[in-house]
């Protein structure tokens, strides 16, 4: 049996949270990182789960632009939410900025449609991305005062306040 194979068996199966920070431990980053683009669900969502538990030194040297493109054309909210955790944890240059992930995360951030943990990465990832102009930190607090916190989880109306004072 191939590494590659080996790995698939180890992530089909549903896994405890112990299994993933071993796994993490365990799996070599370049050996666990194609998994997430497999076609069986589960296979897809354990490795993107597994990947967010690397260090931060192993998450940076993901090629965003996959990720960014996996967030925006996957309909499983799971591997969204991951993949977006994963974009977070990197750092996004001033001059990398994509537009079309700016859109999304402005609009993913309000809709209510949206789990928690999808607006909250979006709202950090669009903040992350306006600072660096005025001009579209000035839209970004727009958007936020256009939001109304009552309408959110409690989480995500603590984050509203929070990125509204800055």
């Amino acid at each position: 049996m191939s590494t590659q194979n080996g790995i698939e068996v180890l992530i089909a199966d549903p896994l405890s949270g112990d299994e993933v920070r071993r796994l993490a431990r365990e799996v070599p980053t370049e050996k666990l990182y194609p998994h997430i683009y497999s076609t069986h669900e589960r296979t897809a969502r354990n490795a993107a789960w597994i990947m967010t538990h690397k260090p931060a030194q192993e998450i940076s040297t993901l090629p965003q632009e996959e990720l960014v493109e996996l967030t925006l054309k996957s309909e499983d909210v799971t591997i969204r939410r991951l993949t977006l955790n994963l974009i977070e944890r990197q750092e996004i240059e001033k001059e990398d900025i994509r537009t079309d992930l700016l859109d999304y995360c402005l609009e993913h951030m309000v809709r209510l449609d949206e789990p928690p943990g999808i607006q909250s990465l979006c709202m950090k990832l669009a903040y992350g991305m306006c600072r660096h102009y005025p001009e579209l930190l000035h839209e970004f607090n727009e958007t936020l005062s256009l939001m109304q916190p009552e309408n959110y989880k409690p989480g995500m109306r603590h984050m509203i306040k929070k990125l509204f004072k800055n």
